[in-house]
């Protein structure tokens, strides 16, 4: 680091992404994005703003608002749009936690809620996951933090059901539930009909996972329209433009195609129950998931030894080092020819 890194952000501990090969074509199915291309009509869409790229984008992102608006029953001004989930995570730990008002989250959950407590200078407590690896809501015992909930969680794929999260926001009206629902459409249950009678419920939700749009960042929120407000004054202090004019095109042509969506959605679900099963009859422990993963270990295997010989047999999943979880690798679910690969080398290793 250079010698005008300041102390306090010197302390850091970025988030890691999952692996981007460039040197070698893998069977990939380590960073959770979707095998399938986006719609032809959002892509054509994209396409025709090629000639327009001399100008800002619009700020608001006022066309796919409306359009999300339409979707998920509320109004526009109760849509946000930002680059990518994260980015709007960013946004809600900037705005909604401080010196006042602390962060609580799992502690084993989505990595980058600790990055950005610490880089907000936020106090955060990291609540224990029972030992099947449940959240227990029961145990976020501050009523006026702002509690972040990956639902589905990752990396477990485990989800609660909706009536859990709203007892919960009732119980604590002084304190703001963010509800990640980046992996909602995999057979999980989506918290946006509760921030239309609690104001104190904001949903995240990507279009990078069941949408296909992992390369285009986008993201949306969807709360109060007081909460949106404060969020946009974050985003405004920002970046205005904080989304490009092809990758709004194309989230508005991906919106207009919802069956196209759903199909793969399908598809993707499918292949889990497959792999699922597959692995389980090789003798793995699989948990059972609401997300286009799974979270497997194998009693006879090390958890990054399998990670590390499966990549020299060409096929890249993703592990984590954090002890209780050690054990464990988490599979992206992709196409079926990719998930058979999976099966034949863990076969391999296996000697079966």
């Amino acid at each position: 680091m250079s010698r005008f890194f300041t102390e306090t952000m010197s302390a850091l501990e970025p988030y890691t992404p999952g692996e981007q090969p460039q040197a070698r074509v893998y069977t990939k199915l380590n960073t959770n994005e979707s095998p399938f291309a986006p719609s032809e009509k959002a892509a054509d869409i994209a396409r025709e703003q090629v000639r327009a790229l001399n100008l800002y984008p619009d700020p608001d992102g006022n066309q796919v608002r409306g359009r999300l608006a339409e979707i998920y029953g509320v109004k526009p001004e109760e849509v946000l749009l930002g680059n990518g989930s994260d980015e709007l995570l960013f946004f809600a730990f900037r705005a909604f936690c401080g010196a006042d008002r602390r962060a609580m989250f799992a502690d084993i959950t989505y990595g980058f809620y600790p990055v950005f407590a610490q880089l907000n200078l936020v106090q955060y407590t990291e609540v224990p996951l029972d030992e099947e690896l449940n959240v227990r809501l029961e145990s976020f015992d501050d009523p006026a933090a702002t509690v972040f909930i990956a639902n589905p969680n990752a990396p477990t794929g485990k989800a609660l059901p909706g009536e859990e999260i709203e007892k919960f926001a009732a119980s604590r009206p002084e304190g703001l539930v963010v509800v990640d629902e980046a992996y909602v459409d995999f057979g999980a249950e989506s918290c946006v009909e509760l921030t239309k009678r609690y104001d104190n419920v904001l949903v995240i939700q990507t279009f990078s996972k069941s949408r296909s749009m992992a390369g285009a960042r986008v993201g949306f929120a969807i709360g109060n329209a007081a909460l949106i407000s404060d969020m946009n004054t974050i985003k405004y202090s920002l970046n205005p433009y904080n989304i490009n004019s092809m990758s709004l095109a194309m989230a508005y042509g991906v919106l207009c195609d919802e069956e196209y969506t759903s199909k793969n959605c399908r598809t993707i679900m499918e292949n889990r129950e497959y792999t699922t099963e597959g692995l389980r009859k090789l003798g793995f422990e699989v948990v059972d998931s609401k997300t286009n993963f799974i979270f497997a270990r194998h009693p006879e295997l090390d958890g990054a030894g399998y990670k590390d010989v499966l990549k020299e047999k060409g096929v890249l999943v993703r592990h984590f080092d954090k002890e209780r979880i050690s054990e464990y690798n988490r599979i992206t679910i992709g196409t079926r020819e990719q998930m058979d690969v999976l099966l034949e080398k863990t076969k391999e290793i296996l000697g079966v």
